[in-house]
């Protein structure tokens, strides 16, 4: 089967389409999947760069990717829940990586049925993101409704909140209301708004143009209650949350513990089949998270760090908002993936975390 790999550690500008080993079923409790659509996300392109090589031995060809949405071709013995022709979407665990290829092999407990009335890229778009997302919220004790949430570079909508706050650069400006429609941004200055009903709630949005203004001159301090960091910066906006509040980061390493004891570390399908963070990364681990931790606490705040834990459950949980209205996806660009030169240059976009808006998404049909 065809697939984009690596036979190194690279960068986007490397990235090859070749053939690899094709995929059969092999356990009980596989499906095979032929992928539609896969996404690209951080994780997919900093990791095939090496970012987790010293505690995670890769083996290559490299394949890359986790995101994908396709037809289940066919399925082991012991697999209930599905069956050849279903239409699925998936956030493939580390020892199945591999979602950019023709084929993808998972097993029950990752796969949800696709959503209905939304197209395979749209559906390939959400695992990973949209996951990370609730697990992240997840992390703040308490109701988030009519609270204020910050989410440095990130525009996405967070569920019940009363007002989430973001950057974007002064370009992205314009790309959100082209992607959002005429009518919905209201501009004011260095400060967008837009405003999204669900379950018959109001959600305003403000987007800053970090290049135009502080986030820390344009945000009262003490008034936020949840940051959820996807840049790494959170610690930088201590002073803006209030007494009580929390701070979820999914860009830093997390502590060596949740590390070992993650889904990344699982070899096989097997939960008991795991590699070892090594003993002085792993304390370095616990020490950096640590640190991060006392630096919060004279503020009144929780930090914490995640590391994603795919399963359906959730999956199902976040079809179910798609199917009714409370999850909307945004696809920016969209190639093919034997376009090679096409399928670098997005990934590079999504390596450098600058210029891109909604996901990157690989088409395989």
């Amino acid at each position: 089967m065809l697939s984009i790999n690596i036979p190194k550690h690279a960068t986007p500008d490397q990235y090859e389409l070749g053939e690899v080993l094709s995929l059969t079923v092999e356990r009980p409790t596989d499906i095979l999947i032929k992928v539609h659509a896969a996404s690209v996300n951080p994780i997919d392109v900093k990791k095939a760069a090496g970012a987790t090589k010293a505690v995670l031995k890769d083996s290559f060809p490299y394949k890359i990717g986790y995101d994908c949405a396709g037809t289940v071709l066919d399925t082991g013995s012991q697999v209930t829940r599905f069956k050849a022709g279903d239409e699925v979407f998936v956030r493939l665990p580390e020892c199945h990586r591999g979602s950019w290829s023709e084929l993808a092999r998972s097993t029950e407990e990752f796969v949800a049925l696709k959503p209905n009335a939304i197209s395979m890229e749209d559906a390939a778009s959400i695992p990973l993101a949209c996951m990370t997302a609730l697990q992240a919220l997840r992390g703040y004790e308490g109701n988030l409704e009519g609270k204020t949430v910050f989410i440095p570079a990130g525009s996405k909508n967070i569920f019940r909140a009363g007002k989430v706050i973001t950057t974007v650069s002064t370009s992205k400006v314009d790309k959100v209301k082209e992607l959002l429609g005429e009518g919905v941004v209201d501009e004011s200055e260095s400060t967008a708004f837009w405003y999204f009903a669900a379950q018959k709630l109001t959600f305003t949005l403000s987007v800053i143009d970090y290049k135009k203004s502080d986030p820390m001159t344009v945000i009262p301090p003490r008034s936020v209650d949840f940051i959820f960091d996807t840049t790494g910066s959170a610690m930088e906006y201590l002073s803006l949350v209030r007494l009580k509040g929390a701070i979820v980061t999914v860009s830093i390493l997390t502590s060596g513990d949740v590390l070992q004891n993650s889904s990344v570390m699982r070899k096989s399908p097997d939960k008991q089949d795991k590699a070892i963070v090594p003993f002085p990364i792993r304390i370095a681990l616990n020490f950096m998270d640590w640190i991060r931790r006392a630096r919060a606490s004279p503020y009144g705040v929780k930090y914490s760090s995640i590391f994603l834990e795919p399963n359906a459950t959730d999956l199902n949980s976040i079809r179910e908002w798609v199917e009714t209205g409370k999850v909307k996806t945004i696809v920016g660009t969209k190639v093919h993936f034997k376009d090679l030169t096409a399928v670098r240059d997005a990934c590079q976009v999504v390596y450098c975390g600058k210029g891109g808006i909604g996901k990157s998404v690989i088409l395989f049909v």
